[in-house]
């Protein structure tokens, strides 16, 4: 029989649910006022909210049961809702401005920016055209997003998004020597790319390096380059599997929110399986799951699952995680990632398959941080009371 959680244990899940407009956890902003174990493993969880009508509810109802659901022994979870009374509200708005200011050290990723980190099991499946046509469609749609290239043996983001020169570096305001992005305008948004094929000589340099190497140059990519604080999102193309570089991530960017990709065969999706679990053991929200290379459509409109079918949509069910959508086979998919010209961007099936996951991204799992949401606003009237008392 497996020993039930403490309520100390249920807490200490909830420290990686992140309010997404106050950048703090909901146990730090004393959202989280307590939990009852059952001995039949039902956990039930006292939650209040700044506003009773917060339209953040749902998205932290999600992160909220998936925390809990994790821990060993649990059978199920309930959520009593409540709202928060004015002196916990001014307590919440105190917590998130000093985590403002404790958390605005070396790590330059906007704290208002969705962090959206793409993984796989294995190489192979198409993460990194995936990462690319998802980066490409988001700033179609008008939103400023970063994308990191966090491949570092492998890097193909530049190629993919057809980015050429080096990066370059300049002195910033406080003297400090930054990396500056590579922007490319795309509709009213924007993409600003960081990757090491955009630091090395030639795109078929072999980088030979270590664990912690890595670990560092992925850092760096975190702490020196001058990332706009108008990002709406960050999109990091991982390297496949779940070795140094996805653990160094959980630990320096705690908000970000995985994106498991796999293909339809069964092999593929027993893999992506391990990316889930070094998910959730990092304590990193699992967004849901996308398949790519689906299926292919032939011109006379029969369509043929050269790769299997169902992988996808199985591992999203064993896991308990949402599946996104789909990417059908599409020679169009390669040949725009080989040329630069993102099939996101242009017409056909696979155009649509990334619309439609594009706009449940955006509408329901991981909707951009708005600053006209309720916790938005009382923390502006909180710092604007707080800096008329300090003049």
């Amino acid at each position: 029989m497996s020993t039930l959680p403490t309520e100390t244990d249920v807490l200490a899940a909830l420290r990686g649910v992140i309010d997404p407009e106050l950048g703090a956890d909901i146990v730090e902003l004393g959202m989280a006022r307590g939990a009852t174990i059952a001995e039949d493993g039902h956990v039930i969880v006292a939650i209040a909210l700044t506003t009773a009508g917060c339209p953040l509810k749902a998205q932290l109802r999600r992160e909220i049961e998936a925390r809990i659901e994790g821990l060993p022994g649990v059978t199920s979870v309930k959520i009593d809702w409540g709202e928060m009374t004015a002196e916990q509200k001014a307590h919440a708005m105190n917590a998130a401005r000093l985590n403002a200011q404790s958390s605005a050290g070396p790590n330059r990723v906007p704290s208002g920016a969705r962090v959206l980190a793409i993984a796989s099991g294995k190489g192979g499946v198409g993460k990194s055209s995936v990462s690319a046509n998802l980066a490409a469609a988001l700033a179609q749609r008008g939103y400023a997003v970063g994308v990191i290239d966090a491949d570092i043996w492998g890097f193909s983001i530049p190629r993919m998004l057809g980015v050429e020169g080096r990066l370059e570096a300049k002195i910033d305001d406080a003297g400090e020597r930054r990396i500056i992005p590579h922007t490319i305008a795309i509709g009213t948004g924007r993409l600003d790319v960081v990757s090491m094929g955009l630091l090395v000589d030639d795109e078929t340099d072999a980088l030979m390096w270590r664990g912690l190497v890595l670990n560092r140059a992925v850092q760096h990519f975190l702490e020196d380059v001058a990332w706009a604080p108008d990002l709406d999102y960050v999109v990091i193309d991982m390297p496949p599997g779940t070795g140094d570089v996805q653990m160094g991530l959980a630990r320096m960017l705690p908000q970000s929110e995985m994106i498991v990709v796999t293909t339809p065969a069964v092999g593929a999706q027993r893999v992506a399986t391990r990316a889930v679990t070094m998910a959730r053991k990092s304590h990193l929200h699992v967004l849901g799951v996308i398949e790519n290379m689906s299926a292919f459509t032939c011109a006379h409109g029969e369509s043929y699952p050269l790769f299997g079918q169902g992988g996808g949509e199985a591992l999203a069910a064993e896991a308990d995680i949402p599946f996104i959508g789909g990417i059908p086979l599409e020679p169009a998919v390669s040949l725009g990632g080989d040329i630069g010209s993102p099939i996101s961007l242009r017409d056909g099936a696979a155009a649509d398959a990334f619309g439609t996951i594009v706009d449940r991204l955006v509408n329901e799992l991981a909707p951009p941080v708005a600053m006209a949401g309720c916790s938005a606003r009382m923390l502006d009237a909180a710092i604007t009371a707080l800096d008329a008392l300090d003049a």
